[in-house]
């Protein structure tokens, strides 16, 4: 009985381009990333005009003028909800545990939004690697599930970052979402200005710019070794950015400028080799800290 390739001719077009992409899964996860990385942006971008016609324009930070001039349009209303429940708790008529899932969700989207940008190589490399070993007829995990564990990572840390939060909002309210004035302001970006000269720092960041080595040496064709190697490959990146996410404390949580500079930062400094370009920022941040702490002295806020 002569071979014969199945075509999936007894699908639709829909179930055809499906069972393609399925057998690529190096398409498969650029695609994933793609969809997530826009996905992220366009809701974030919604949320930060919301959030500058629900509240002050000082809650989204600098540049808040500059969404004014964007068209109108009419949003979600469950997007407006969601803003005005991460802005606004008890108009929102929320608790403190929707307000805490809430800041969860709208922190794990700037997650998304800002760091899997520069995840993209290490799933290239991870996809390479499938890639031969699929050509050698071995058995592959599919790359979803290494993105799948260090998504995981930054999940757990975006709870972290959802309770700071909130305990700032606490015991300052009419904070909210806008830039940490003063001494708290001034601490945020001193701790990540400090930590870009730490060698927890520099080994997190050689990790994540070499993550072939990682990938190679515990290569596995099981599921839950790869979704291992996933959550290994995210505490490494969190370990690089953690204190960068910090810097949103200073500028804006909800600040979609500072957003996408700091995903541009992190992603050129994984690519950057040397310690010159991750010391520089380190010095200019510090600087800043100290600019901010002095002004804040002066004007007595």
């Amino acid at each position: 009985m002569p071979d014969r390739t199945d075509d999936f001719s007894h699908l639709d077009g829909a179930g055809r381009a499906v069972a393609a992409l399925a057998g690529r899964p190096r398409a498969a996860v650029y695609a994933a990333l793609v969809l997530l990385i826009a996905t992220s942006w366009a809701v974030l971008g919604m949320m930060a005009i919301e959030l500058a016609r629900v509240s002050a324009p000082d809650a989204v930070g600098p540049g808040a003028a500059l969404l004014g001039w964007l068209p109108r349009v009419e949003w979600p209303a469950g997007l407006a909800w969601f803003v005005q429940l991460c802005a606004q708790p008890v108009e929102a008529g929320a608790g403190r545990a929707g307000r805490f899932f809430a800041l969860a969700a709208m922190w794990f989207l700037m997650s998304l939004a800002m760091m899997l940008p520069s995840a993209a190589p290490m799933m290239r490399t991870y996809c390479e690697i499938a890639d031969t070993a699929r050509a050698g007829t071995k058995p592959v995990v599919h790359p979803i599930v290494l993105l799948a564990g260090y998504l995981a990572v930054w999940l757990v840390a975006c709870l972290a970052f959802a309770g700071l939060t909130a305990i700032v909002s606490f015991l300052s309210p009419q904070a909210g979402l806008a830039p940490a004035r003063g001494a708290a302001g001034a601490g945020a970006l001193a701790i990540a200005g400090f930590y870009q000269f730490s060698g927890l720092k520099d080994a997190c960041l050689t990790r994540c710019r070499d993550p072939f080595s990682t990938l190679f040496a515990r290569w596995s064709d099981r599921p839950a070794a790869i979704f291992r190697l996933g959550l290994a490959q995210g505490v490494w990146c969190l370990g690089c950015c953690w204190a960068l996410m910090l810097v949103m404390f200073a500028v804006g949580i909800m600040n979609p400028f500072w957003m996408a500079l700091l995903a541009v930062f992190a992603l050129v400094e994984k690519q950057a080799t040397g310690r010159k370009f991750q010391h520089v920022s380190g010095a200019i941040l510090l600087v800043w800290a100290g600019a901010l702490l002095v002004v804040s002295m002066e004007s007595g806020v």
